[in-house]
């Protein structure tokens, strides 16, 4: 009984210690709260069906994204219409090709430029704004003079531009609004970097003979992984619209592929002729994919502010 009850009290110090280092841990803190969140959560799980649908529906169709229903083509508004039957789940465009398909292919196409897009302007702006903040003076004025100057450059004009001038492609799209998209990132970093530079381990990393370079890597960078991660959480959304848009326009995705936008574009140009399902089913997915990146940047952005700890 003597060794029981000291086996017991040896768990519950244990389980009072790990409860103890979990409470002082920000990721732990953060991912308590963030899971608190129901709006966040359910907008975790949309968003995780909808990644899971773009890569796994081309297995749960007989259709390709590009092969054409010659039975139905010249009828789709009457044979086109949603039907398991035929084996067209979204039904069909006005060209007789799977819109179930083309929508996975869509949300993809979306997904992967929202993502990468993101991806480069965080790393750009993040690196920029870090070496502005931390060497100030002189460096600092001009570097964030010059994004003053790009700041009040339309970027909607310079991406047209871009795409005009060097072919409309996905590259081009991933390369434009990945480097117009930085500017906001290198701001806010900088403020951060201007405050983080004067902490006590920043002071011990120069006492100890760091480079500059290796300060601003090693130390300056992974204390703003908390800001950049909401700020990338916000940004994604940001590409997807801004791409939409350009698709919807007819710059973006060209044919064969496609993507929400594109899919809009041409379902609202056919609603009129009966075919209301290829409005609507990319619609659908777009607006549940940009609520749920806004709703889960939210939830990163309470769990993660240190203030509402």
């Amino acid at each position: 009984m003597v060794i029981r009850s000291k086996k017991i009290a040896q768990m519950a110090e244990n389980l009072a210690a790990h409860e103890m280092g979990e409470s002082h841990s920000l990721w732990a803190d953060a991912r308590r709260r963030f899971f608190k969140n129901k709006a966040a959560v359910i907008s975790l799980v949309v968003l995780t069906l909808i990644v899971a649908f773009a890569f796994l529906a081309p297995y749960f169709t007989k259709w390709s994204n590009e092969e054409i229903d010659w039975a139905i083509l010249g009828s789709v508004a009457e044979d086109g219409k949603p039907s398991f039957a035929r084996g067209h789940y979204f039904g069909a465009d006005p060209l007789g090709r799977d819109l179930f398909a083309r929508v996975a292919q869509g949300t993809q196409i979306s997904l992967m430029v929202g993502f990468v897009g993101a991806f480069i302007a965080v790393i750009v702006g993040t690196l920029y704004g870090a070496i502005a903040g931390y060497f100030g003076g002189r460096i600092d004025n001009i570097m964030m003079r010059i994004v003053d100057i790009l700041m009040s450059i339309p970027y909607m004009f310079v991406l047209i531009l871009l795409l005009v001038v060097f072919g409309r492609s996905i590259f081009m799209l991933f390369v434009g609004l990945g480097l117009i998209s930085w500017l906001d990132m290198s701001r806010i970093v900088r403020g951060q970097t201007m405050v983080l530079k004067n902490k006590e381990f920043v002071e011990a990393a120069i006492a100890g003979g760091s480079t500059k370079f290796t300060i601003i890597v090693r130390h300056i960078i992974p204390n703003l992984v908390g800001i950049v991660i909401v700020y990338a959480s916000l940004l994604v959304p940001a590409m997807i619209l801004t791409e939409s848009f350009i698709s919807f326009l007819g710059l973006g995705v060209q044919e064969p592929n496609t993507s929400w936008g594109a899919l809009i574009s041409e379902g609202a140009g056919t609603v009129l002729y009966g075919t209301l399902w290829q409005l609507l089913f990319p619609l659908a997915f777009f607006v549940a994919g940009l609520f749920s990146f806004f709703f889960i940047g939210d939830g990163l952005r309470d769990a993660l502010d240190p203030k509402d700890r």
